[in-house]
């Protein structure tokens, strides 16, 4: 007597995958070979890289927003960068920066003696080097004419969702650092005009020049807005 093989019978397995570890959860027979192994992540740099073609993940207020800047502004913050004197203004040393760029790129980590400006140096390099620029989206001839905070937060509705979630979480991070202006003598206008040069791809020098100076005021108006919520949401928090 013949015994056939079974029939409608299911394996369940749980698989996940990221960036940097590639598929979990595959059952052994389904594991591909050694030289497959390897996460097939499209890139192999944390920076000049597109969002999609890296880990995200979300930060306080649900924006998506590529890990290793989530690890190098906690890490900014943990180590008292936004009350450091010039922090985003000051450069870093070079060899240190190219240092901690070597370790993002090969394991996703910061290492534990890299110096405050060299963090804001980082971060201020992964907008610097994002493909299409963060705000190259938007009408140049808006962000020049741009005069309101009003203003300011529509022409954000006109870049693509994954670009207005980065937007949103560099202003804030560029608010954290205002709000500490008295300690790093970096106000708002300040923190726009060291982004402002960052946030786009101009290639011509003396147009690239132009148009850091009206992103600028844009940044500013979008800092200033920032504030002002945070401040309007803690007086409505206040015992009447």
């Amino acid at each position: 007597m013949k015994i056939g093989w079974p029939t409608d019978v299911r394996h369940v397995a749980h698989v996940t995958f990221d960036r940097f570890h590639g598929f979990r959860g595959v059952p052994a027979e389904l594991q591909p070979e050694p030289a497959l192994a390897k996460a097939p992540s499209a890139s192999k740099t944390a920076f000049g890289v597109s969002t999609e073609s890296m880990q995200c993940a979300h930060d306080a207020r649900g924006n998506s927003v590529p890990t290793i800047l989530l690890l190098l502004q906690r890490r900014l913050y943990e180590q008292g960068g936004l009350k450091t004197e010039g922090i985003f203004r000051v450069a870093a040393d070079g060899a240190q920066e190219q240092r901690v760029r070597d370790q993002l790129d090969l394991a996703a980590s910061v290492p534990e003696d890299a110096d405050v400006h060299c963090l804001a140096g980082l971060i201020k390099a992964w907008f610097r080097e994002l493909p299409g620029g963060l705000l190259d989206a938007l009408p140049e001839e808006e962000v020049a004419r741009c005069a309101t905070e009003d203003a300011a937060a529509r022409l954000i509705g006109k870049l693509p969702a994954a670009k207005a979630a980065l937007l949103d979480w560099a202003v804030q991070l560029m608010a954290d650092v205002a709000s500490e202006e008295a300690r790093n003598r970096m106000g708002t206008r300040n923190v726009a005009m060291v982004f402002a040069p960052n946030m786009t791809e101009e290639v011509d020098p003396l147009t690239a020049l132009k148009y850091a100076v009206q992103v600028m005021n844009f940044l500013n108006l979008l800092i200033e807005r920032a504030l002002r919520q945070r401040q309007q949401d803690q007086t409505k928090k206040q015992p009447k």
